[in-house]
C-alpha cells in the first residue's frame, strides 16, 4: 500500500505542478470526471495537497493526503479508475490547445507619464522648499531638535514634522492621510492637484502662529534690580 501511495504522490505531484503553472496561481482544486466517479486534486505552493477519489457507488478514498493513508480495499478501488483520471487530465489540458490562437498583441501605443511626473515634481519642490522653511524657523524658535506643527486647512488636519531643522514630512488629513512630502514615496498627480492649493493656507496659519508668538514675546518685560 504504501509503495502505491508513493507512486501515485510522485505522479499526481506532476500533474499538480502542471496545474499550477497552467492556471497561474501558487493553489487551488481541479475537479476531473470519469465513468467511475469523481476525482479532485488539490495542490498548494505548487505541491500536491490530497487526491480523492469519490466513486459513484461507495464511500469516498483520500489516494494522498497529509493524513492517514486509504485503507488497501479503498486504495485498491481507486487505482482501478486511476488511468481515467489521468486521460480526464490529459483531455482537459488537450481541450485548451489552440485556445490563444488568433489573440491580437498588437496594442495601442502607451502614453507617458513623463511630462506628468515632471509637473508633479515641480510642484512638490516648491511645496518642500517653503515646508524646509517653515521647520528652519520651527527648529529655531522651538528650541528642539525634532518637533510637529498641526493647523486646520479647510477643515482638513495638516501636520509637518521637522528634525533638524528640516521638512521629514508634510501630511494631510490624519494618520491615514496623504503625505504631501516624505521620505519615501511621491504622492499621486491627483493627490497633489487636490491638495497644491490648500498650501497657501497653510503656510497663512503658520505665519499666523509665528505672528502670535512674536505678540506674547513682545509683552514680556524683565527688570533686574
Amino acid at each position: 500500500r504504501d509503495d502505491v501511495v508513493a507512486r501515485v504522490r510522485d505522479h499526481a505531484g506532476r500533474i499538480a505542478r502542471e496545474l499550477a503553472l497552467l492556471k497561474g496561481g501558487d493553489y487551488g482544486s481541479a475537479d476531473f470526471d470519469t465513468e467511475g466517479g469523481e476525482w479532485t486534486l488539490k495542490y498548494e505552493g505548487g505541491d500536491l495537497q490530497y487526491l480523492r477519489f469519490d466513486p459513484k457507488r461507495g464511500s469516498e478514498t483520500y489516494v494522498v493526503s497529509t493524513k492517514q493513508p486509504p485503507e488497501p480495499e479503498a486504495l485498491a478501488d481507486a487505482m482501478a479508475d486511476y488511468d481515467a483520471f489521468v486521460a480526464a487530465y490529459n483531455e482537459y489540458v488537450a481541450s485548451l490547445d489552440g485556445v490563444l490562437d488568433g489573440v491580437d498583441t498588437e496594442f495601442p501605443e502607451a502614453a507617458s507619464t513623463e511630462s506628468v511626473v515632471a509637473e508633479r515634481d515641480r510642484v512638490l519642490d516648491a511645496v518642500r522648499d517653503v515646508a524646509d522653511r517653515m521647520a528652519d524657523q520651527l527648529y529655531r524658535f522651538e528650541g528642539t531638535d525634532y518637533g510637529t506643527y498641526t493647523a486646520r486647512v479647510s477643515g482638513t488636519r495638516w501636520e509637518l514634522k521637522w528634525e533638524d531643522g528640516r521638512a521629514s514630512y508634510l501630511r494631510v488629513g490624519g494618520s491615514g492621510g496623504v503625505y504631501l512630502i516624505s521620505q519615501y514615496e511621491a504622492p499621486s498627480a491627483a493627490d497633489v492637484r487636490e491638495l497644491a492649493e490648500d498650501v497657501p493656507g497653510f503656510v497663512d496659519s503658520f505665519n499666523e502662529y509665528v505672528d502670535g508668538l512674536e505678540s506674547d514675546l513682545s509683552q514680556v518685560s524683565f527688570s533686574a534690580e
